[in-house]
Formats: C-alpha cells, sequence, structure tokens
C-alpha cells in the first residue's frame, strides 16, 4: 500500500490536468444539441478506462446514450466490486451566474470549478486514478472490478434498467459501490447509508379553448391558475404533513439508534439557516431539520406556470396552467403504489370545471443499508485512512434510483462512498470539487479495493 499511496502524492498535478481535459467535455445528456458531445465523453471515458491497464473494454450502444463497461478479473478467490458512475452532466443555465466558463476547468482556493466536476466526473475520475496506481505499482488489483458508466443519469437513466437486466451475467458481483453523494460537511468524511426515493409528475388543466378577457368572462368560467393553486394547497396541512390519503401508511419509522447518530452530528441549524437564506425552517412537527430531511417522506411544487407572467399588466384568465411536483418517498415507500394514491386524490379534488391531465415523468425507489453490513464496515476503514480520520454515518434527502434496481435485479448490496460537499453547487452555477477531497479520495479508493479483498464474499 505505501507504494500505491507514494504513486498518488507524486501523481497529483497530473491528475488534476488529466481531470481538466474531462471536465472539458460539454456531456449535457438533457440537450439534443450536445449529442455528439455526450458520444465524445462516452469515447474519452473507454479511452481512459483502457488507459489506466483496465479490460475488456466496450463502449455498447443504447437507445439513448452509450453505456461504458470495463473490468479487470484476475484475483481469483476475491471479491468483485462493481462500479458504477455517469460521465453525463447538467445543462449550464443559467450561464451569466458562472464566474468562470463552465467547460473550463478552474482552480480557484483548492476548488476545481467546472459542470461535472462534483457530480459525477470528478468522483468516477477518482477512481480511475486508484486503479491506475495500483496497477502501475503493484501490477495487479487486491480485488477483481468491473465498472458501468452511463451517459443518461442526468435524465432519469432511461435506458439502465434494460441494460442491467440484459446484461445480468456480465455485471456479476459481490457489492455495489457509487461515489455521487457529498460528505457530511467539510472535514467531516461520511458514509451515506440511506437515501429517498422520488415519485414526480405534471399536473395539466385546461379551462377554455384560449386565454380570455378577465373583464368579458371574468366569473363565469373557472381560472385553471386560480383553480390550480386551490388543489396543490390540499396536498399538505400547514404543519408540513401530507394529506394524500394512505400516504404514510408504509413509512419505516426511525430507530431510536438513527436518532442518536443524527443528534450527534455536528450540524448548526441556526447557520444552516443562515447559508440557505431561509427566514425561518418548516416541515413536519416533532421531527428535527436533520429527521425530516433524510428519513421523512414530502410533497414538493418544483414549478408552476399559469397566464402571463411578462412586464406590465394583461388582463386574461388563462386557458392552461401546469405544475410539476414531486414527492420524496422513504423506506418502505413504494413509488409506484404513491403515484396511485397520488393520481386517486388528485382526481377527488380537481373541479369538474377544468380538464385535467397528469403525467408520471420520473421515479425511484427509496434505498437503506445496515451500519455492520461487512461492505460498508471496510468501506468506514477506507475512509479514515485516505481522510485520517473515521467517517460519520447520515443518510441523504436525494435519490440514485439505479441503487435499488442493482439491488432488485444483481441482489448487490452497497455502498455510497461519496467526497463531494453539500456546497459543491451540482446541478448549479458554480459547481466545484475540493481538490483536497478528491485527493484523499483516490487514497480512500486505493485503500478500498484493499479493504473489501478482505471480506468473505
Amino acid at each position: 500500500m505505501n507504494a500505491v499511496t507514494d504513486y498518488v502524492h507524486t501523481s497529483r498535478d497530473r491528475y488534476i490536468a488529466e481531470l481538466t481535459e474531462y471536465l472539458a467535455i460539454p456531456s449535457i445528456s438533457a440537450l439534443p444539441s450536445h449529442a455528439d458531445d455526450v458520444a465524445r465523453c462516452a469515447h474519452w471515458t473507454a479511452d481512459e478506462l483502457g488507459r489506466v491497464g483496465l479490460e475488456n473494454v466496450r463502449l455498447i450502444k443504447t437507445a439513448g446514450h452509450p453505456v461504458v463497461c470495463a473490468d479487470w478479473l484476475h484475483a481469483p478467490g476475491a471479491p468483485t466490486i462493481l462500479l458504477y458512475g455517469h460521465y453525463d452532466v447538467q445543462p449550464v443555465d443559467p450561464l451569466d451566474e458562472w464566474t468562470s466558463p463552465p467547460f473550463e476547468a478552474t482552480v480557484r482556493g483548492g476548488e476545481i470549478y467546472a459542470r461535472g466536476a462534483a457530480d459525477d466526473k470528478g468522483q468516477i475520475f477518482m477512481h480511475f486514478k486508484a486503479v491506475e496506481a495500483w496497477l502501475k505499482q503493484v501490477g495487479r488489483l487486491p480485488v477483481n472490478m468491473k465498472f458501468i458508466l452511463e451517459g443518461e443519469e442526468e435524465i432519469g437513466s432511461r435506458h439502465l434498467d434494460g441494460f442491467i437486466r440484459e446484461h445480468q451475467a456480465e455485471l456479476a458481483a459481490d457489492v455495489l459501490v457509487i461515489s455521487d453523494t457529498p460528505m457530511f460537511d467539510r472535514g467531516v468524511p461520511s458514509i451515506c447509508y440511506g437515501l429517498r426515493g422520488l415519485a414526480y409528475f405534471q399536473i395539466d388543466l385546461r379551462g377554455t379553448n384560449s386565454d380570455l378577457h378577465s373583464g368579458s368572462f371574468g366569473g363565469v368560467v373557472a381560472n385553471p391558475g386560480f383553480v390550480l393553486t386551490q388543489i396543490l394547497s390540499l396536498m399538505k396541512d400547514r404543519g408540513g404533513r401530507v394529506k394524500i390519503p394512505g400516504f404514510y401508511d408504509d413509512v419505516r419509522s426511525l430507530r431510536d439508534e438513527e436518532r442518536v447518530v443524527f443528534a450527534e452530528l455536528p450540524f448548526n441549524e441556526r447557520q444552516y439557516r443562515i447559508e440557505l437564506g431561509a427566514p425561518k425552517l418548516a416541515g413536519e412537527r416533532n421531527y428535527t431539520t436533520l429527521e425530516r430531511l433524510w428519513a421523512r417522506p414530502t410533497f414538493e411544487v418544483n414549478g408552476l406556470q399559469a397566464g402571463f407572467t411578462g412586464d406590465g399588466a394583461k388582463t386574461v384568465i388563462p386557458a392552461v396552467a401546469m405544475a410539476k411536483v414531486s414527492m420524496r418517498l422513504v423506506p418502505e415507500q413504494d413509488p409506484d403504489t404513491i403515484a396511485g394514491l397520488f393520481e386517486t386524490y388528485l382526481r377527488k379534488v380537481t373541479p369538474k370545471t377544468v380538464e385535467l391531465t397528469v403525467s408520471r415523468l420520473h421515479g425511484g425507489k427509496p434505498w437503506m443499508t445496515d451500519f455492520d453490513n461487512p461492505f460498508v464496515q471496510a468501506a468506514a476503514r477506507a475512509i479514515e485512512r485516505g481522510f485520517g480520520q473515521a467517517p460519520v454515518f447520515n443518510r441523504e434527502g436525494g435519490s440514485i434510483p439505479v441503487v435499488s434496481t442493482f439491488q432488485e435485479v444483481l441482489g448487490l448490496p452497497t455502498v455510497l462512498f461519496g467526497i463531494g460537499l453539500p456546497d459543491e453547487n451540482a446541478h448549479a452555477p458554480n459547481e466545484k470539487l475540493d481538490l483536497g477531497n478528491f485527493h484523499n479520495g483516490v487514497i480512500a479508493s486505493t485503500a478500498l479495493y484493499a479493504e473489501i479483498a478482505g471480506v468473505e464474499a
């Protein structure tokens, strides 16, 4: 391990230069105009996997963007790690809020700024370099490894579930490792053991054939914008509790030991509120902020549109109104069940004065593992070797739907091994990755492979 660690230390500047090249590719999967860039990034990823010494590198076509796979399978009797990540990135809008160009990686204050720096190119590149260090210095890995890297994570992994089902034998492993999550805080490395799920919908209301003059027609036809606000107000009470019948039936309660772990975390609620710029925090009664964020389900309005929103005045009754809404789900809530409950309730509370269309856009199951899982404990030891301190255990409020797919189809336990930070601005302008965390993360990744080698497969 000493030779491997020394290699990482002496390669630090080269890693940053190579990562800068990776981040320069605008692999925005959501925009058709960047389809060629996504393909170019897939090829760059495949080439890099070959450069670091992985074998059987394949760029596999799907109905969307390609999947990149590779492996190294020369550790007989040792466990096999399946490492998942994604090479696509979010759009960069609003561009004028970026301090430096989003695809010209810039180092400021020990952090590298670029779209994809934290989500997820920087975090998967960390593993590329960890593999390279082992193969260059030792000539072998202590474990067997398989890589699966997709180009559609930022658009809901549209074709990944089918890909996993079609390639079950090829992807068989003992544990899944994902590096696509933040640490609890700066200077506080962590292991995430739980993710919320997701059910995402669009609500469309139509009242009339076209917008109408509010003086000539106001009072005789329904206003879809107003009806929409009435409907949304029925989804949650003032105490933050969701009013959809049956919504909480399957919610797994927090264990006492989890509440103790959450309470012991170095969390300053006042500072958290100030950093968010919120006058006051809100949420479900009788739960702490971290409990609400990680272990309780939510209903949120993600977008609204109706009528005239330009400068000045235009007195119209809008013909249509639209809302995008999402529900974050917790263990044992099923997205399909919740979707059914929501649609039933929505149709019940929508008046006949408007036409309702409801579309399910995206979803994913929640996930949670146990602290004492031997792979999780191996990851904890690796993080301590890389960062010089033991990690804390936390959940995450966001979703990685593919985790449940890997678990259901391949039967794999999962280790979330992230080195981002809560303020990394993923999905926002000025996305960044702390280079100290990146460097420590490479060392921790090299240690992870050694630690997992000691777990009985």
